[in-house]
This record gives C-alpha cells, structure tokens and sequence, in this order.
C-alpha cells in the first residue's frame, strides 16, 4: 500500500478563535465600540490562526473556512443576492441588515443546517432575482491564506449553487432557474481563482444528502459542464449523510476529486451507507477520494477507526484517498486543553476539532500498516441497549378532549410567554459568583427569588394570564439540566457557533443518565406563592436535550433519549406533586435530529415522540401539557406532532410567516396553538398593531375552526437575551392585542345575535391614535360586549376584564423603537437585576417589594437604547455564549 497515495485535508474547522474572539469583537462592533476595521482585523487574525493551526498539525490541503455571521450568507452577500427590502443599504450595513434586521426591513429568515444545530440565513429569490457579484473581499481572503500557508496548501470555500438554491425561499423562480442564472457569477469567480493559482477548490453541495438528490442530476451536470470550463481541479465536497441514489451519476461529474461521509450521524441506528455504495458502483480510479472518516460531529476519539475504513478502501482498489473529517469541524469545541477541569478518565477519551486534526494525520499514517484482522475490529458499531418499558407509560389516562374539560380554564386569546425573561448583569454576576464559591446559597437564592418576584408581579401588572418564573437560575435551557443529571460532563471552553456571535456549550453524555433529585419544584413553588395565577412548570424535553449535546456512541440515540425522558418523568411527577397545573416541556429540536433521508424519518419520529410521551404521559389529566416548536420547518412532520399529544402546541412563526398556521389549520390540528405574535430576535417593540393583525391572520387562517379561546398569544420564543425596557412594553403591547381582539370577538358575538346581521366594526386598538398621548383604548367598551366578555370562561385566578382596553397598562410605545418611546420602566432593571428597597419578608407593594420609581416617573428612552447590544440577539436555544 503506497503511502503516497493517501493525503490530508480539511474542509472546515471553528470560526470562532480558541477564546471566542470573533464573539467579542462582534459584538462590540455593534455596540459601536470597535470599528468596522478593527472588527476585521479581529477577522483576519482568528482565520490566520486557524489555518496555521491546521498546516502545522500536517494537513496538506487546509480549506480556507471563516465568516464574520454565516457561510451561506456570506455567498448571498458575495453574489449581490440581497432582497429588495434591502436595496438602500450596501456594505457590510447591508451584510448585517440581512443577518439582523433592521428599521424597516426584517432580516432574513433563520433555519437549521441540515440536521446541525447550527443556523443559517436563508436565501430570498424571486423572479426579479439576478446576481450583481462582487467577489472583492473573497479573493482577497484567498489572497490572505496563500500568504500565510502557501499557495499549495490554501484551498478556497465556496457554498454551490445548487445547495444555495436549494436552501433558499423562492416565489416566481423555479429552482433549476435560478440555478444556471447564478452560474455566471460562479464561473467568474472561479476564472478569478485561477488566475490567483489555486491549486484546487472545493465546491460544498451538502445538498446532495437530502432524500430527494436523485432529482438534481440535471442541474448538478449542467453546473458542474460549467465549471470544467475553468480548467481548476474541483473538488465536489458533501457532507452530513450519504447521497444515496445519487452516487451512480454523481461520480460521474467533470470533477476531480470527490469528498463523501463515511460516518453520518453519531449514535444512529442507520448508519451512513457510503461505504456500502462505494462497494456496489466502485469508485472511478481517475478521481480523488475524499474519506470523511473522522468524526467532525462527535466529541469522542474515533481510536481506530478512521484507519481501518481508509485501509478498507484501498483494498477496493481506491489508490488516491485524501482522509478528512465526515463533516466540517465547525460543530466542534475548538480545543480540548483548553479544558482544565474535566476528570481525566473522560478527558482522555475526548477529541475536539484540534485533536481531531491530528486524528486525520495518524489515520492516513496508519491505514497501510493494517492488517485484515485490525481492519475488521476496527470498523465502526453501535450496540443498542433499549430496555423494555411498559406500554402503558407512553400515553395519557385521557383522551385531549376529556382532559381539556378538567385543565385551566381560559377566556378569548389567553397570554403566557413562552419561559424565559432578560438575564441581567446581576444575576449572571450573582450566578457566576455562586459558582466559584463567593456568594452563598442562601445569598444565591435570595437573588433568585428577588428576580422571580419581580417577574410575576410586572406579569401580574401586565394582565398576563399564565405567568413564568423568568429562569433567572439557568445559564442555559439544556446545560442546567444536565448538570442535575447523571451521566453528563460538561466543559469550560466547549464553545461551538449555533450563528452570529451566538455560541452554545454542548454538555456531554458519557454514562448512563438518571435523575437524583427534583430539578425545578423548588423554583416552581416560591414563584407559585407569588400568585393566585397558574405558573408554568418549565423543562426541556429528551430528545432536544439529546440533539443538544454530544451523544455516547456505544449506544444509539433512542437509547439515550429514553434514559431521559425517564428523568424528565419524575421531574414532570414531582412539579404536579407540588401544585402545578401547567408544565411546559419545551421540543424546539425535535426535528433538527430528523434524518437527511425520507425513509429514515419513521424510526426516527417512532422513538423521539416516544421519548416525549415517556416523559410526560405521568401527567394527570386535569394537568395541561405545552410543548414549543421553533426555527424549523414543520409541516412535513404534522402527524408527529399531533402523536406528541400535547394539550398545548406553542410556535416560532412571526419570521417565517403563517406556513405552520396554514399548514396546522389544513391538517385539521384539534389542540390549543400558540403561534408567536412578535420576533424575539429584534430589539423593535411591537406595536399593538401589528400583533393584531398577527392575531387576525391566524383567525383567519381558520386554524380551530378560528376558537379563540384556544389560541394563545405569547412571544415567538423565550426572552432571555432581550433588556427589560424592551421585554415590558413589548409584553404590555402583546397583552392589549389579546384584549382588542377578544373585545373584538365579544362584539361579533353581540352582532351575531343582532336582527340586521351587519358585520361589525373592528375595535380601534390601544396605539391607534395620538390625541395628546392618551390610548385610544381608554374609551369604554360597550355594555354588549362586556355581557359577551362575561360569557366567556376565564382562566383561573382572571378578574373580570376592565370596562377599558388601557385599564390594566400604563403608557407603552406605540409603534417601534425606532419613534422613541417615553414609558415607565423600572429603574433598577435599566441595565441592572432587580434589587429590593426595605427589608420586608412580604411580597406586597410596600413591604420588601422590588423598587420601582412612583407612578408620575418616566424613564425617556431613546430609539439608540433600543439597538442591539451584547444581549440583543437570540439564538432560539437562549444561551449566553
């Protein structure tokens, strides 16, 4: 076995910096405190060390990966692909427009990579859709890593047309059309590259693992007959499964290498079948193997692995072989010696994206001193320890539409939020100071409950119906339950980017995982004792827990996350034990763990709504169950969703429109949604008429039968990463828009019931005029429709509703940020956590409470006090990385 013939690559690795530099500068940047030159400077430095990083550990190919936000956005940028909306801004203003919105023009919609946590922004085109490419800041980029690593070694990045078609939202353009109108654009940058004497590049089409890539044959030989033209070495690059039934004619392209995922998904009970299709149609001799054989999704060492399946492969006869991760190494925490305070026993076995580098220069020095023996033992394998579990545990003791009669009772448009509110500096201060062992339990929990009390009485205020504690106790909604787990570990620097300057800190799973104690009921009851209004019970469901760690690979995934849904069950016992009537058992990564192939999706979808019927089905009946969905699509997993059989469906919906709405409403979905009225990702506070017009789409969409009593107003997501001078007004503006539309609904009923029949009116809401800033809302409703109001039912501890709109508020603005907005705001909450004035045990208004300025106080706040700051943006996940 000639040595010779076997090489090293890369095809992506972190973007971050060892110690998340590029969040920092990001960050800043957009608080105005470094300038745009400065930010790229930062840019340039993090890139440069990561590709000498790389040389250095003897990769001879090192793709040229980096992104100030997104790769895919990154080509939407280079190719001039902006949408109209944006047509006033150019520069990196427009590049940061798209990634964030901005007045006046909503950023791009977000979606999950594939089956990754991480989120990429989603491509716009329309008819009217032609590239204007500027590839300036690309070649130069380029240009950098020549100079820094050589020109041999530099191996440029770029996302193809058809993956970026195929990710991308069209109206009026056909996917295969708006395909070979980008392949000029393309052609001229590989021209470029050319002539800059690369010696290959690497053209990613992660979409040929999608489950219908047969169906691209035509567009893929149309492009890639466009790019022989160039006269570059190609190297067609896929990752994240196997392509399938699109091998046979994909090896056939006009290129001349080819990198395919030997690996897929760690744990899956299915494996990645690229071996398998390399055995049945062979591999032409003229081209180059890229063998992803070294896992770039999971955390574990691939031990011998990735040698045996190259040597494998050159037993079939395949003599040029490049060995490279299965995936880019993005998904993974940069480095492990950064990690100080693992135990050793894990430590040794662990492998971030610099140790893995190094795993592919042994695996390519290894491969041809195997022998058949040590190729047989070292090919991969996943035992699959389920135990068996009692039927009966996996469903409810009702049926919805008993339980719904024993749950809490709810008026038109009931109003909750969907868990958590802003983590102020004080409290991550206090958190941080807890867990170094500066700042007392009983300190801790003061602060704790401090925060809690505040959050339901400014809920209380607002007039919200179902009331959440606020989660001022947890850094992150997967991470603080792992922590209460057996059988995780977690690091200090195992930071990977979900998008932007959004970084998570995946725990580990490396044992069996159980559940020692109870996890939430203490938080629970305190916030409880606060309120005669129900309060939600809040937990993250199995398998988004899974999805968001790093999984064993002894065993498979279903395994795992029956192991945790057996946790999340006791805990699910024990908040009922302690008086909760409401618990929320949170699923936003319910689909992102869907395989890339339809026929794999009914496994999958079997044992993950399994997991999550194991997990609550302990629940009483007159016990109601909400779940939230976020950041995907849906629509094609209803019946799934339907299965989950929760009494509460809660989704992200203000960016992606009412797709999910309208696909609910044409499944006939028959348990209570809660669509999102308002995107928590943007600083803008909605005005209240917007979220009614939000409100009446869903009406109208004919969504249960348009039974508003059914349909919940809240937030599109948790708040965490929001300030309070936004989540308060916003969630008083949210609040009238319920009252409006449920005045408005009140006086369809009184009209019903009129002789004449006319349609009525619709109800002025509370922002819609401005006379001497008094609330149009403040004007009576009429005694109609306050006998209709009394007529419907209303949730427990709900007073009769005011005689007017504006009754239960105080000023709020009327519209955006972007007007300026003069409100109430309490003044410990600006920029700080809650602080108590007096030393009251009581939680009244005069004893203890939280401080606030008297009612004839105004906090002014600017439209410049509403920009994103280092907490503006959100990933859906809330982490503070």
């Amino acid at each position: 076995m000639a040595s010779s013939s076997i090489t090293t690559g890369t095809i992506g690795f972190p973007r971050i910096g060892p110690n998340r530099e590029m969040k920092k500068a990001l960050e800043s940047y957009w608080k105005k405190q470094l300038s745009l030159d400065e930010l790229l400077k930062v840019n340039d430095q993090t890139e440069k060390d990561a590709w000498q990083l790389q040389s250095k550990a003897g990769i001879s190919k090192v793709g040229l990966d980096g992104t100030l936000y997104d790769q895919v956005l990154d080509w939407i940028f280079a190719l001039g692909l902006a949408p109209a909306r944006f047509a006033k801004l150019s520069g990196y203003d427009l590049y940061f427009a798209m990634a964030r919105g901005t007045e006046g023009a909503v950023a791009l919609d977000m979606s999950k990579f594939f089956d990754t946590n991480y989120h990429y922004m989603v491509p716009e085109f329309s008819e009217s859709s032609q590239p204007k490419p500027d590839f300036e800041s690309y070649l130069n980029k380029v240009k950098r890593g020549q100079e820094i690593i050589g020109k041999e070694s530099a191996i440029p990045i770029i996302i193809g047309p058809n993956t970026l078609v195929g990710l991308s939202k069209k109206e009026g353009v056909s996917r295969s059309d708006m395909v070979k109108r980008l392949l000029p654009a393309y052609s001229q940058v590989l021209k470029e590259l050319k002539s800059l004497g690369v010696p290959e590049v690497q053209i990613h089409e992660p979409i040929l693992t999608i489950a219908d890539a047969a169906s691209l044959e035509s567009d893929f030989t149309t492009t890639f007959a466009e790019f022989e033209k160039s006269g570059l070495f190609i190297n067609l690059v896929t990752y994240y499964d196997d392509i399938g039934a699109a091998y046979p004619w994909t090896v056939k392209l006009p290129v001349q290498a080819i990198s395919l995922d030997f690996l897929g998904v760690p744990g899956s009970a299915v494996a990645s079948k690229t071996l398998d299709l390399v055995e049945k149609h062979g591999f032409p001799s003229e081209k180059r193997l890229g063998a992803g054989v070294v896992d770039g999704r999971s955390v574990w060492s691939d031990g011998a692995v990735p040698a045996a399946l190259v040597a494998s492969l050159h037993k079939k006869g395949i003599k040029n072989i490049s060995v490279q991760s299965s995936v880019s190494l993005q998904h993974l925490p940069y480095d492990k010696e950064l990690e100080k305070n693992v135990e050793a026993s894990i430590a040794g076995r662990l492998s971030f994206a610099t140790q893995k580098l190094h795993e592919i220069v042994k695996a390519a020095k290894d491969a041809p001193t195997l022998k058949d023996d040590q190729i047989k033992a070292g090919l991969p394998d996943v035992g699959n320890p389920v135990s068996d579990i009692e039927k009966s545990k996996f469903s409810r003791s009702a049926k919805f539409a008993d339980r719904i009669t024993q749950q809490i009772k709810t008026h038109a448009f009931p109003t909750s939020s969907i868990g958590s509110f802003p983590q102020t500096p004080a409290i991550r201060r206090a958190r941080l100071a807890h867990k170094k062992g500066q700042l007392s339990d009983a300190d801790y929990e003061k602060e704790v409950n401090e925060y809690m009390t505040y959050a339901i009485k400014e809920q209380e205020r607002i007039g919200v119906d179902v009331l959440v504690h606020g989660e001022p106790e947890r850094s992150d909604m997967v991470e603080y339950f792992g922590q209460r787990m057996e059988g995780f570990v977690f690091t200090e620097q195992g930071w990977v980017q979900s998008y932007g300057s959004r970084y998570v800190r995946p725990p580990i799973i490396h044992g069996d995982v159980s559940r020692p104690h109870a996890m939430t009921t203490k938080e629970f009851q305190y916030a409880q004792s606060l309120t005669q209004k129900p309060v939600k019970g809040m937990l993250t469901g199995p398998v988004t827990i899974l999805n968001w760690s790093f999984p064993r690979k002894d065993i498979t995934r279903q395994a795992q996350a029956f192991q945790l849904a057996l946790a999340i069950r006791e805990e699910v016992a024990d908040l009922e034990k302690a008086g909760c009537k409401v618990i929320q058992v949170d699923e936003p990564a319910l689909r992102e763990g869907l395989p890339l192939k339809q026929d794999r999706w009914e496994s999958y979808l079997e044992w993950a709504v399994d997991s999550f019927r194991l997990s609550t089905a302990v629940a009483q009946p007159h016990t109601q169950i909400v779940t939230h969905l976020c950041y995907s699509d849906f629509q094609d997993i209803l019946k799934a969703i339907d299965n989950l059989d929760a009494d509460v469906l809660t989704i992200e919906n203000s960016r992606s429109g009412n797709e999910m709405i309208v696909a609910l409403a044409k499944y006939g979905y028959k348990k209570d949604v809660g669509p999102g009225v308002y995107d928590v990702h943007s600083p803008v506070v909605p005005s209240v008429e917007f979220m009614v017009e939000k409100l009446q789409s869903y009406m109208d969409s004919k969504i249960l039968n348009s039974k508003s009593e059914h349909i919940w107003v809240n937030p599109d997501c948790g708040l965490k990463t929001r300030d309070w001078k936004e989540v308060i007004p916003s969630l008083e503006n949210m609040v009238k828009a319920a009252a409006t539309m449920r005045a408005q609904v009140a006086s369809l009923i009184s009209t019903a019931r009129s002789a004449d029949r006319q349609p009525a009116k619709p109800i002025a809401s509370a922002a819609s005029t401005q006379d001497s800033g008094q609330e149009a809302a403040s004007k009576p409703v009429c005694a109609e429709c306050r006998k209709s109001f009394a007529a419907i039912p209303k949730p427990i501890g709900h007073s009769d509703p005011p005689l007017s709109l504006a009754a239960t508020s105080r000023k709020t603005p009327s519209a955006t940020a972007a007007e300026g907005y003069v409100g109430v705001v309490p003044a410990s909450m600006e920029q700080k956590g809650p602080k108590r004035k007096g030393k009251g045990k009581k939680h009244g208004r005069n004893a203890g409470q939280l401080s606030q300025p008297p009612p004839s106080a105004t906090t002014v706040i600017s439209a410049e006090a509403f920009r994103p700051d280092v907490t503006s943006l959100t990933d859906h996940r809330q982490i503070g990385g």
